[in-house]
């Protein structure tokens, strides 16, 4: 079909007009590359390059190169023993092998994906809830600790049968053919992943397998409020509905190249610059095992833009403000159409000196792991109010509803009435694997609450004011209040805590914490800033400032009450960069139910305020 050009909510009804049972799809991921392989063949389909310098040498597979090797992994993890619902796990950076050990491993089984940073033991939890059989990581290699883990994961993960390491060294070049030892670990197999992959067939899966689409293909982890993150249960239906959208988007033409930085642990990198850009015959240049975290990429980002002719890439705020920074004068970066921007706030000061910087439009997004990865975008060749995120895609419903006490419905919300954010449709998941936190996952049977405040305005575009499930977004990256709430709870003077995201001009937000002491105390907030350091294991989730205060927010039900905290942190917050910048205008911050975090400033100084106060993500007024 045409790709769809959407400017307007008539655009996306018209789509609709065709009802999605209708639509001519894939019945699993599998089956996208198959017919990828078949229509694109030789042209290329995966770039990776082992560094962010431009000179880099490139390895590039082709759309029926790629389909091969995710055809060997599957038949190799069938031969290991992987059926339909067992699960392969991996705890691997970017690389090609990332991809096949994703897609072969949906075509064989359930793919479960490890964030690598996380500790240990939330490792461990992940991989037990999911009951994974196969671990594909990387071997012991200077430079990181993934061996360290794994071998901590296979004393703890009893259904553990055997682990895969890839070896990355044959992306560096000169060292193609550098082996690594296969380490060992008594009463477990640890075999070396390319060596094994190259003993089966790579033109059909050896199972014979027919998917069903409702078969599940994949557990993401998600924020939770326990010590194990939430198992989103993905089904083909989920993943294949995501990519036909991203495909058909009319973003980019095939051949085209789009950029991924962001890491393969997470939906947005897997569908947005994976599964959706292989089905459209896009060219991905997958950015160094690190992505933007690898030390050069940043620094050469224009440079790789101009020697890949990339059209689009995806990142965050803090992505989008490095890129400022760098001169673009002597590099050629034309090509580029879009910008994908999501995961965090993004102030309005920063979209409009990155597009007129850049030239290229920014499409702000909204998504969840619950939603496969996206669910609302500024329109392609619409108009792009800033500060929302845009429409609803194509056959998936939105709505905002106020609800009751005990989580179910009382109305639907008018126009412009803030309520939570509730979707509906092909990419929404059935639920967690994790029985126990499905409880007031749907409303009405049909509408996942996805715990996040918004308002939908009459042409239908969502604006964000809150999140009702507290998540903190430090850059992009997800932080669970609970992994700072729990560890600050255990020292022996604190009485309550209560963790939230402070307004930042760099990140969106940090973590910090708020506590109240027992009777009788004196630890100063040093003391627990100090104490939170040495006992939360995630570094990103380190609050950087713990505030004492007397009496903690509550609701008439007793349960702590964020927004008036979220409120004094942002003006501490903005007040600082003031004071750092010497200027005495006057700061009064609100939370407003329709547009957030209000910042008005009055009295001396008001314009050159609001430039020290630029690339903060709240509202000013003046």
């Amino acid at each position: 079909m045409e790709p769809f050009k959407i400017a307007t909510l008539a655009d996306i009804e018209a789509v609709e007009a065709t009802p999605w049972a209708a639509r001519e799809k894939a019945t699993s991921t599998y089956e996208i590359f198959a017919q990828s392989a078949r229509q694109y063949g030789d042209s290329p389909a995966l770039t990776f390059v082992m560094t962010g310098d431009p000179e880099c040498k490139a390895y590039t597979s082709s759309y029926a190169q790629l389909f091969a090797d995710i055809t060997q992994t599957a038949n190799l993890f069938h031969a290991h023993g992987i059926a339909k619902d067992d699960v392969v796990s991996y705890l691997l950076p970017n690389l090609p092998d990332t991809h096949h050990v994703i897609w072969g491993g949906q075509a064989a089984g359930i793919v479960n994906a490890v964030n690598p940073l996380l500790d240990s033991e939330h490792i461990i939890g992940i991989m037990n809830a999911a009951q994974a059989k196969i671990l594909v990581t990387l071997p012991p290699l200077p430079g990181q600790d993934m061996w360290e883990k794994a071998s901590e994961v296979a004393a703890k993960v009893p259904t553990l049968e055997k682990i895969f390491v890839v070896n990355p060294l044959r992306y560096i070049e000169g060292m193609e053919d550098t082996p690594v030892p296969v380490p060992v670990i008594e009463g477990l197999e640890v075999l070396d992943f390319a060596r094994e992959k190259a003993k089966h067939a790579a033109d059909a899966l050896t199972s014979q397998r027919v998917f069903s689409p409702e078969d599940v293909c994949a557990y993401f982890h998600t924020g939770g409020t326990t010590g194990v993150p939430k198992l989103a249960l993905h089904t083909h239906a989920n993943e294949v509905y995501m990519a036909w959208v991203f495909a058909n988007l009319d973003m980019s033409d095939t051949g085209e190249a789009f950029i991924c930085g962001l890491p393969l642990f997470h939906v947005n990198a897997v569908i947005v610059t994976g599964l959706g850009t292989f089905q459209g015959g896009t060219h991905v240049i997958l950015l160094t095992p690190q992505g933007y975290r690898t030390p050069d990429v940043i620094p050469n980002f224009w440079k790789t833009v101009e020697r890949f002719k990339a059209v689009n890439f995806s990142g965050v705020p803090t992505i989008l403000s490095a890129l400022l920074e760098l001169p673009r004068e002597d590099v050629d970066i034309s090509s580029l159409k879009f910008a994908g921007c999501g995961a965090a706030p993004l102030s309005q000061e920063l979209f409009d000196r990155f597009e007129k910087a850049s030239g290229l439009s920014i499409l702000e997004g909204y998504g969840l792991t619950e939603g496969t990865c996206a669910s609302a975008m500024n329109p392609p060749h619409g108009e792009r109010r800033i500060g929302s995120v845009g429409l609803r895609l194509p056959y998936q419903k939105m709505a905002t509803a106020i609800l009751k006490e005990d989580g179910t419905l009382d109305h639907f919300c008018d126009v412009d009435e803030p309520g939570v954010v509730m979707i509906s449709g092909p990419n929404v998941i059935r639920g967690y694997k994790q029985e126990h936190a499905n409880k007031g996952l749907f409303v009405e049977g049909e509408w996942l609450n996805t715990g996040d405040l918004g308002r939908i305005d009459a042409q239908g575009y969502l604006w964000l004011v809150g999140r009702e499930k507290d998540l903190i977004i430090r850059g992009g990256h997800n932080i669970d209040p609970a992994a700072i709430e729990e560890p600050l709870a255990t020292h022996p003077d604190v009485a309550l805590v209560a963790a939230i995201g402070q307004v930042d001009a760099y990140a969106g937000e940090v973590p910090m914490a708020y506590v109240t002491l027992r009777p009788g105390t004196n630890v100063t907030s040093e003391a627990l800033t100090s104490f939170a350091r040495e006992n939360i294991a995630e570094r990103a989730a380190v609050p950087k400032r713990v505030e004492i205060i007397e009496t903690m927010p509550v609701t008439a039900v007793g349960k702590i009450f964020k927004p008036p905290l979220r409120v004094d942190a942002a003006q501490w917050s903005l007040q600082e960069a003031l004071n750092q910048a010497g200027l005495k205008t006057q700061l009064a911050v609100r939370n407003d139910p329709k547009k957030g975090l209000v910042a008005a400033l009055s009295g001396d100084a008001v314009s050159e305020a609001l430039s020290a106060l630029k690339g903060f993500p709240v509202v000013f007024e003046q």
